[in-house]
């Protein structure tokens, strides 16, 4: 497979065997286009337009020790494609201009420069109303519209599942995981281990961890956190669905609070977020409040670490009702 890399001589000698460079185009600079976790991504700009790269490798493009499915860049692909037949969520996405098989690499519209939704946890930082509305807008679009009674196409995205599902409900919970938190904030490992001595709590989360691992019947973007919403000169897009599978809506909605509710978002807005995908979309109130738990935990304790600017005493807040949530 072919390593991509920010060598403007091979990467023209790429796009050129690929024939994705138009007559007389040639590369001015790259750089690179945001924070990814996942892949390899690159902005390219020549001397007639911008574009992006993207290429999925066998580990976590921000932690290389992570191993991680190589073809997830196929099953993003099979997302953008099944969005097409929804003005909607197309209109909201980047395009898909071109896909690489062979080397897992898409070439994508370029959005322009902005910034996605992160500087949420950053203190007194928050969502405007009317990008709440925009976000749960196009995730109660996104699963009412493709389903598989809509469609006869299912994506399962089983090997990315499978390693998010290590992530999220096996290696926090280990005992010695490599990861000693009090270098992330003093006093953290203290609170972290009193969860993990907990036995019907690891219990609760490996029973959910199961219901991840099954197949549900709404396309889900799978990972859907400020991270994944983009903010342009003009409008909200969405990005990033390298995650996705048909699945449940509780654990979709159960992140996206969690995330709101880290980045210390007021109870009001977390209750209008639950309201507006409500009116819209049929919900399990106590099983999305378990995913939520679940991914407060995980990111306060395990290898996915946010930029959160609270402090300890609201970490182990959050950490103590979602400990309350899971043992009900």
């Amino acid at each position: 497979m072919i390593k991509l890399n920010n060598n403007i001589a091979a990467l023209t000698t790429y796009l050129q065997a690929q024939k994705w460079l138009n007559n007389n185009e040639s590369i001015k600079s790259v750089e690179k286009p945001g924070e990814g976790n996942m892949n390899f991504t690159l902005r390219v700009i020549t001397n007639q337009r911008s574009f992006i790269l993207k290429q999925s490798r066998d580990y976590v493009e921000k932690y290389p020790q992570v191993a991680a499915p190589t073809e997830r860049a196929l099953r993003e692909a099979e997302f953008y494609e099944l969005i097409q037949t929804v003005p909607q969520l197309k209109e909201m996405m980047p395009n898909l201009m071109n896909l690489d098989k062979q080397n897992n690499v898409m070439l994508m519209e370029d959005l322009g420069s902005g910034k996605d939704y992160s500087n949420l946890y950053e203190e007194g930082k928050y969502i405007l109303e009317e990008d709440l509305y925009t976000v749960i807008d196009f995730i109660s679009k996104l699963h009412t519209s493709i389903t598989t009674e809509t469609t006869d196409k299912k994506i399962t995205n089983r090997k990315m599942r499978e390693l998010n599902h290590e992530h999220i409900f096996i290696y926090p919970y280990l005992d010695d995981n490599g990861i000693n938190l009090d270098d992330i904030l003093p006093g953290l490992q203290k609170h972290a281990t009193l969860l993990k001595q907990d036995e019907k709590l690891k219990s609760n989360v490996l029973e959910l961890g199961k219901l991840y691992l099954e197949d549900g019947n709404i396309l889900l973007h799978g990972d859907y956190f400020p991270n994944s919403w983009l903010k342009t000169k003009s409008e909200v897009k969405i990005i990033d669905p390298e995650f996705c599978f048909f699945g449940f809506a509780e654990f979709e909605i159960g992140v996206t609070i969690a995330h709101l509710k880290m980045a210390k978002q007021s109870d009001e807005i977390v209750k209008k977020a639950l309201k507006l995908y409500k009116d819209k979309c049929s919900l399990d109130d106590q099983l999305a409040e378990k995913f939520t738990a679940i991914e407060i935990i995980r990111r306060i304790i395990g290898l996915a670490q946010l930029p959160l600017e609270i402090g300890l005493e609201k970490r182990v807040e959050l950490l103590n009702e979602a400990h309350k949530t899971l043992i009900k």
